[in-house]
């Protein structure tokens, strides 16, 4: 029989906000209900243009965690993982409507934050994190990352969860508790004191925290308030607000910590090794796919409907040009523009160009009638980026 996770959040201003005479623009919460145990934290976007982003924060934490007490199996059991995506950024979304009457304000934009979150049900695990901060998974062997901190071009961009398209930034992540001691969340403002991302260490004091929950929620949330404003917040002059949310596995297996690592080799990369290299070095090849896919599909439709079906190279050509212009033409990431602060403006989707009744079948057609989805993904993919 599984213990129930213990659950602690604590949520602490910063001094940047302290000497501005601002609120804390981070939330937290737990929720156990119905066999589930949730932990949720979120980072209200800071800068003048989002003034209530504490409550779009508060109000982000508060759905999330509603929603998979509910829902749980919903979400884990859906294969479809775009869907649960599109549905729990919905429910945030349309949660946040009522603060945009409340408190007359013209755009969920105003509310924007970032948002974490871990749920438990038995032994298995639903997580899911947009934007920068972490989550750290502590096992009896160490700690590892469950999610990496997401930023835009630079360190003071990122993603947030109010975003139109925001479901297309949000990590869902569907595992179980094997070898789980803890989940510790945290917003950037702590997850920059305990993370280098030179070296993707996770410094050990991470598992120290995780394991004052062991004392139960009211005194671990003392003890655990105290440390981060001694250590995190009192670190400097313009330390940004920090939240922590713990879910404990009790009766698992507590680490060694004399034999946790406090440091690591810097991670090495290849600058030139990007995803826009492989999608030039995969141009040429899709190209002849499609040629290949719509001789193909031409002849099937000229064997059934015996008529004549030629390739039409003038579309081919057209197509083609298509592609080397989206090729040139990349969407951009979202850059910064001010602290924890990223660029609202999205594109629209591309809408099909009707063609003129009486010309051959559209390549998109053929290829969707020749069942070739792998291929037509991967075009896709290339001709909208």
């Amino acid at each position: 029989m599984h213990q129930e996770p213990i659950l602690v959040n604590v949520s602490l201003i910063g001094n940047k906000h302290i000497n501005r005479g601002t609120p804390c623009e981070d939330a937290s919460c737990t929720l156990s209900r119905d066999g589930v145990s949730v932990v949720c934290v979120a980072d209200g976007a800071g800068g003048s243009k989002y003034t209530h982003a504490r409550f779009g924060a508060k109000c982000a934490v508060e759905c999330v965690a509603d929603l998979l007490c509910k829902h749980f199996d919903a979400f884990y059991f859906e294969n479809r993982e775009s869907i649960s995506r599109s549905l729990l950024v919905t429910a945030v979304h349309s949660s946040m409507a009522d603060l945009l009457v409340e408190h007359e304000l013209d755009g969920l934009e105003r509310l924007s934050c970032t948002l974490l979150f871990v749920a438990v049900k038995g032994d298995l695990v639903l997580a899911g994190h947009i934007g920068d901060g972490m989550i750290c998974r502590v096992s009896s062997h160490g700690i590892s990352p469950l999610t990496l901190p997401a930023n835009g071009e630079n360190a003071s961009s990122t993603y947030f969860v109010t975003f139109p398209n925001a479901q297309e930034y949000l990590r869902f992540i569907r595992t179980t508790t094997d070898d789980t001691h803890a989940f510790v969340l945290m917003t950037d403002g702590v997850e920059e004191m305990v993370y280098d991302s030179s070296t993707q260490l996770i410094r050990p004091v991470v598992a120290r925290l995780a394991e004052l929950a062991a004392k139960g929620k009211e005194e671990a949330e003392e003890e655990l308030a105290a440390t981060i404003n001694k250590f995190v917040i009192g670190a400097g002059q313009n330390t940004d607000d920090a939240s922590v949310g713990i879910l404990y596995l009790p009766t698992t297996p507590t680490p060694d910590f004399s034999s946790l690592p406090d440091t690591k080799e810097k991670v090495t990369r290849n600058h030139e090794d990007t995803i826009r290299a492989v999608q030039m070095e995969w141009v040429p090849k899709v190209k002849h796919a499609q040629e290949i896919l719509k001789k193909i599909n031409c002849q099937k439709s000229a064997d059934s409907d015996k008529v004549e079906c030629s390739v039409d190279t003038a579309a081919s050509s057209e197509e083609t040009d298509v592609v080397e212009t989206k090729q040139e033409t990349p969407k951009e990431t979202v850059p910064a523009h001010e602290t924890k602060v990223a660029n609202k403006e999205t594109q629209e989707p591309e809408v099909p160009k009707e063609r003129d009744s009486g010309k051959k079948v559209p390549l998109w057609a053929f290829l969707l009638m020749s069942g070739a989805f792998v291929t037509t993904a991967i075009a896709l993919i290339l001709v909208l980026i």
